[in-house]
């Protein structure tokens, strides 16, 4: 059962178990793999940082990217036929506990309208929502993404159908969220959170010891979102 109120009120669901935590685990591997680095060499661990992708949606990715409990949770929030399925999880950054962290804390919503030229920006018309597919245990020590519960109504009105880039954004939602209460992405492999383009959210500094895996990836929408509304008119997303 989707709470659909509670996304209205939040601005994010989760989706628990959307694939067995035997598929997260197998697709965690193969990242491994490509970090070149070992689970059992926290010495290699030498960057904040990294950045890996799954760009194919072969194997344990599809099983992610094609989850029916996820795909169950987007009818709900966008309307049948109101999204678009994804062929990958696409980039996935892996947070380690090294110090100092990195500088890429800042709060923000993800870039969700593309132009003519072919960059993104923001706009109040976004095109896209954000998926968040956990791939390891992430608990509130482990860089949780921090996310600003409700904060997508003040954005909905902070801002226009005129792009904004990335940087400038941050700084206008920064400011219309402030105040929020602040939810964190907690949860175990193959929990997928659910999140409306306009809610604020922010990377944490890792105070755990096990590498964080998160993939996160936009579900193009097939009619981008009002300007007028951050909310439910019979369903979350309307054109």
């Amino acid at each position: 059962m989707v709470d659909i109120d509670a996304f209205t009120a939040s601005g994010f669901l989760k989706v628990e178990g959307a694939v067995p935590r035997e598929v997260a685990d197998a697709a965690r591997a193969l990242l491994w793999e490509q970090l070149e680095w070992s689970p059992d060499e926290p010495d290699e661990w030498t960057e904040p940082v990294r950045w890996v992708a799954d760009l194919t949606g072969a194997g344990p990715f599809g099983e992610l990217a094609r989850s029916r409990a996820v795909a169950t949770a987007l009818d709900a929030v966008c309307g049948a036929g109101g999204w678009l399925p994804r062929g990958a999880l696409g980039n996935i950054p892996v947070r380690f506990p090294v110090s100092p962290p990195a500088d890429d804390r800042g709060w923000h919503v993800d870039a969700n309208t593309p132009l003519p030229d072919g960059s993104w920006a923001v706009t109040g018309r976004p095109h896209t929502l954000l998926l968040l597919t956990l791939l390891s245990d992430v608990g509130p020590d482990d860089a949780p993404t921090r996310i600003r519960s409700g904060s997508h109504h003040r954005v909905a009105a902070a801002l226009t159908e005129a792009p904004v880039d990335f940087v400038a954004a941050a700084s206008v939602v920064a400011e219309a969220s402030e105040g929020c209460p602040v939810v964190r992405a907690t949860g175990g492999p193959g929990d997928v959170y659910v999140v409306h383009p306009f809610t604020v959210h922010a990377a944490d500094v890792h105070r755990g010891r096990e590498p964080r895996f998160m993939a996160q990836g936009p579900v193009p929408l097939t009619s981008p979102l009002s300007p007028s509304t951050g909310t439910p008119l019979g369903c979350v997303f309307t054109a």
